[in-house]
């Protein structure tokens, strides 16, 4: 269920893997994404169940409407009235709140600056990389106190840039704007490597604390992957502080 959980200095990152949930195939079991076409029932089951395995409050998690752009939104408290916005990261300077982010295969981005008691969570796909969605995250955290010197990051399961093939020119304009994102398959074909886009434009910021996962979604059975199944489930990052 709870893949991985570090703590650094009263910070928690935690991410899942697809066990222990209660939905059917194809979403089998942790599907925590709301939008893929899962019973909703199961879903909220399924939310309920990894936020427990956390020592958190459900109903204190904010989820996004996310959308593959670099908009941040400032929260305090989840969403009232049913309406969550779209946007690709949400920064908090409440302890306690726990922010979530849904990935399928893009690279989910944790930070938090323990000192400043601000965290940020962000969804980077490709397009969200080349949009500068992490730099946007961080100038969000920055603009409530934190400093990047302060800020550990990790990111969690992801396609690897062995397996993330793309054509050629949709490379190029990436590599255009994250020369690191540039990759090749282990076949020989033209790549994008996101986490590792994603860690180069944190150190460019100023992020040192920063650790990658090694889990490459498409190959791992025990994650979703959009690219391998389509129509399959969203696995979560969640950070907060004590």
């Amino acid at each position: 269920m709870i893949g991985q959980h570090d703590i650094v200095n009263g910070a928690h990152f935690a991410f899942t893997d697809r066990w222990g949930g209660v939905s059917a195939v194809p979403y089998e079991e942790l599907n925590l994404g709301g939008a893929v076409g899962d019973d909703p029932a199961a879903v909220r089951s399924n939310r309920r169940l990894a936020a427990e395995a956390l020592g958190l409050d459900p109903e204190r998690v904010v989820w996004m409407n996310q959308v593959h752009g670099r908009d941040i939104a400032v929260v305090d408290g989840p969403w009232t009235g049913g309406d969550v916005p779209a946007v690709d990261g949400v920064v908090t300077a409440r302890r306690g709140l726990a922010l979530a982010v849904l990935t399928a295969d893009c690279t989910p981005v944790l930070l938090a600056d323990p000192v400043a008691g601000v965290v940020g969570a962000a969804h980077a796909g490709r397009p969200g990389l080349a949009a500068g969605v992490v730099s946007a995250a961080v100038e969000a955290m920055t603009a409530l106190g934190a400093e990047p010197s302060r800020i550990t990051a990790r990111t969690g399961p992801a396609v690897c840039g062995r397996c993330y093939e793309v054509p050629a020119d949709m490379r190029d304009e990436v590599a255009a704007v994250v020369p690191e994102a540039h990759s090749e398959t282990s076949w020989g074909t033209p790549a994008v490597d996101v986490s590792a886009g994603v860690h180069a434009q944190l150190d460019a910021l100023g992020v040192r604390d920063r650790r990658a996962s090694d889990v490459c979604t498409l190959e791992s059975r025990d994650h979703y992957s959009y690219r391998r199944d389509r129509t399959t489930g969203r696995l979560a990052g969640y950070v907060w502080l004590d």
